[in-house]
């Protein structure tokens, strides 16, 4: 079955070009011109992935992701013109699985959209079982779902990611760069503060108190660890 994307942007030429690209690559691709179609197809149809561009009328794509989210955890790429390092940021954390900067090149955005579906549907039968339970945590590998105590927690497919690398990897401190390579797939130029969001997102979803978190631990100087 061919994975469904929406693309969205208010640039004609732009979308039209993306379209064509990617349904070469055997996507199956639906548009929207402005974040409230964007928003509405979104949560009504069943998309495997969207690329999102922030400046959108009706409605910016920074509303649109976070509206988005809070229904579905649809991996999310957001599209940002050159040097709004604050939207890049404040994308991610609305929710974002990625961004790219405008220009970019299309073969990029492609490398980018393999990279997320290499690790939405990574085989996780490598595990024991599909069920994991450390530390008050059950991790569903297979279906890709987490509960704390019993409580469902929603995360994004990179947050998902990130947690069972280091659940699976206790004690283990990965530097940045190192979670760079193995979750999102691929070097992000020293941009490493996407990691740090990331970080910042899942323990805000999984600590009693974010500022002083008892499981997602910092190694000053070289990176993050898992503690049991």
């Amino acid at each position: 079955m061919l994975k469904k994307l929406l693309v969205v942007d208010d640039e004609p030429v732009l979308l039209k070009g993306l379209k064509y690209t990617l349904e070469q690559e055997n996507y199956s691709i639906d548009t929207a011109v402005d974040g409230e179609e964007a928003y509405k197809k979104a949560i009504s149809g069943d998309y495997d992935l969207i690329v999102l561009d922030l400046m959108l009328p009706k409605m910016n794509g920074l509303e649109v992701c976070e509206k988005i989210r809070e229904q579905s955890m649809v991996p999310i790429i957001i599209l940002t013109a050159k040097g709004e390092d604050s939207s890049k940021v404040l994308g991610l954390e609305y929710g974002a699985d990625d961004y790219l900067t405008k220009p970019f090149n299309v073969l990029e955005l492609k490398a980018r959209i393999r990279a997320i579906f290499r690790r939405v549907n990574v085989d996780h039968q490598k595990q024991h079982s599909n069920i994991i339970e450390v530390s008050g945590f059950t991790i569903n590998t297979l279906g890709r779902k987490i509960d704390i105590n019993g409580e469902s927690i929603a995360l994004t497919a990179k947050e998902f990611d990130l947690l069972l690398l280091l659940v699976t990897n206790k004690e283990k401190i990965y530097s940045r760069e190192e979670l760079l390579e193995i979750i999102w797939g691929y070097e992000y130029f020293g941009d490493v503060r996407t990691v740090d969001v990331h970080i910042r997102r899942l323990r805000e979803k999984i600590e009693e108190n974010s500022s002083e978190p008892r499981y997602i631990m910092t190694k000053w100087g070289v990176g993050y660890y898992f503690k049991d």
